[in-house]
């Protein structure tokens, strides 16, 4: 199946009736289900002659299957439509790697890769700074979620509990409670004038960040030295012998650093003399440079 498949029959038909889920949801309920059989012959289509529509019959005949595990992920204040698209692209993926040999239906094969795509999308969209990054982090990010049957923070008695389903410290669990309870800061957030405490109310980033490098005259003068720095050893580069320039050329200049023993062999010297040759030009080089 290619990525046209992946992208468009995922997202297309959600985007129909200008994101309006409940003309999505009346569609999908219009699509047939398959029994075991059907699933087989169709999957044997798709893999042995690589038949689209066989592939497109399996994926629409599951799409109800996606849109109920989709909901289970309401509560994360995305769109539901966006967590459905992302679901179907995980049943697609499903699809294409669906063994009709083995004995197991569809959408229980398919389960794995519904949920994996929408955590990823979860955790991609939760925070605009990511919050878990590592599969462990992941598992334990959807473990709290899960858990959080109340307000405030977790007891010892959880902690440890979580901890040790997952096989993580218990530091480790508060680590990710703490992340998940902080929220994001708006850079550019209005502050209160008003207050005669001002550093108090001056809580957004912007009032305590600061850009050292932000002045252009600066920039300026600084880049100009470099450029005139590279160019006075550019030029003094060309006063030294063939050999040496040669050396230096290949050991600093290049891309990829050529190696003592390489330039030995070249020039039918030792290892120790190539490294004379350098160091003495570099020695050439910084004194003119220090005139």
């Amino acid at each position: 199946m290619n990525k046209s498949l992946t992208t468009t029959q995922s997202k297309s038909i959600v985007a129909q009736s200008n994101n309006d889920i409940t003309y999505y949801l009346n569609l999908v309920a219009k699509s047939p289900m398959l029994d075991k059989q059907e699933e087989r012959e169709l999957a044997k289509k798709y893999i042995n002659n690589g038949d689209l529509d066989a592939a497109k019959t399996l994926v629409m005949s599951q799409l109800k299957f996606v849109i109920h595990i989709a909901k289970g992920y309401s509560g994360y204040g995305l769109a539901l439509s966006d967590i459905i698209s992302e679901g179907n692209i995980g049943l697609m993926k499903a699809v294409k790697r669906f063994d009709p040999t083995r004995k197991v239906r569809l959408i229980s094969f398919a389960v794995h890769w519904i949920k994996a795509e929408i955590h990823e999308f979860i955790i991609r969209n939760w925070r605009i700074v990511k919050i878990a990054t590592t599969k462990a982090q992941r598992k334990l990010f959807f473990k709290l979620r899960s858990n959080k049957k109340r307000l405030g923070w977790f007891n010892k008695k959880e902690v440890d509990a979580i901890a040790s389903d997952l096989g993580v410290k218990a530091k480790t669990v508060l680590q990710m409670e703490m992340r998940m309870a902080n929220a994001d800061t708006q850079f550019d957030a209005p502050v209160n004038n008003d207050n005669n405490n001002d550093e108090k109310n001056n809580w957004a980033p912007q009032s305590y960040l600061k850009q050292k490098n932000a002045d252009p005259a600066v920039n300026f003068a600084s880049y100009d030295e470099r450029q005139y720095n590279t160019d006075k050893m550019l030029c003094f580069l060309k006063t030294i012998d063939k050999r040496s320039y040669d050396i230096l050329q290949q050991r600093y200049l290049n891309e990829k650093k050529t190696t003592l023993n390489v330039l030995a062999k070249k020039y039918n010297i030792s290892n120790e003399r190539v490294r004379q040759i350098e160091q003495n030009a570099l020695l050439k080089i910084r004194n003119l440079m220090q005139q």
